[in-house]
């Protein structure tokens, strides 16, 4: 198994996140972008300001990593015109998919009806531009109930408003990686939520987003079906070492 293509290297931290400037900041974003280059990693997830410099590097180096970014991460609830804007720009500077956070809130308080258009309208937009278009749901925000529920609504929306074809192309993911969640409970992905996740999203993908630490687990989640992992220790789990960071 090439677990390497299932890996999105992951480095989302802002410069205030890791106590450090924006030049520092920016070199670690510039390591990552390169050891996802030279380890061969399917993609790099970096935020939407960096997507122009992963660009350039990866153009530079003639290299087939793909570019992926977040858009209103982490929290999901800056509205329908924020987040096409972001996404428009992201697509601008060179971007391959877009992880857009579902405004999870909103669906919890029974606002379905804006979380159906955000999700029908960004994914338009997405695949209007020949792009991945991933909805981060953040599991450990839901109930077992809000997970089902809100993965089968996404699925429902895609298949009701977009062709067989595109289905490959818009994911389900568990997780941004910050969620703080209580009593210090997985924020991430878990053996039960993702197949929750797998059994009413399909037949669109899923992607397992925080808390695969080593190389056995991401196995482990592949097997259940998975076809992304997210990551930010994705060299260690390549090599069979566990991932020491926090997402």
């Amino acid at each position: 198994m090439n677990i390497k293509q299932y890996l999105d290297s992951t480095y989302l931290k802002t410069p205030s996140q890791n106590g450090l400037s924006e030049t520092d900041n920016r070199i670690i974003v510039k390591e990552f972008i390169q050891e996802a280059i030279e380890e061969g990693f399917k993609l790099i997830m970096i935020r939407p300001d960096m997507v122009s410099l992963a660009n350039k590097m990866i153009t530079e180096a003639n290299s087939p990593l793909q570019i992926g970014t977040v858009i209103d991460f982490p929290e999901g609830k800056s509205g329908l015109e924020a987040k096409l804007a972001q996404a428009n720009q992201a697509i601008l500077d060179g971007v391959d998919d877009l992880d857009f956070v579902c405004n999870y809130e909103a669906f919890k308080e029974g606002n379905v009806d804006l979380v159906k258009e955000e999700i029908l309208q960004c994914t338009q937009l997405g695949l209007l531009n020949s792009k991945v278009v991933k909805w981060i749901i953040e599991v450990a925000a839901l109930n077992d109930k809000q997970i089902i529920q809100l993965s089968a609504l996404i699925k429902n929306i895609v298949i009701s408003n977009f062709k067989e074809e595109n289905y490959a192309s818009v994911f389900v993911k568990s997780s941004t990686g910050f969620y703080k969640t209580e009593n210090n409970l997985p924020n991430g992905a878990t053996i039960h939520t993702i197949s929750m996740m797998l059994d009413n999203a399909s037949p669109l993908p899923v992607k397992a987003a925080g808390g695969v630490r080593t190389y056995d687990e991401a196995v482990e989640m592949i097997r259940l079906g998975v076809k992304r992992i997210g990551t930010s220790g994705a060299k260690a789990i390549a090599n069979g070492q566990k991932n020491q960071g926090e997402y």
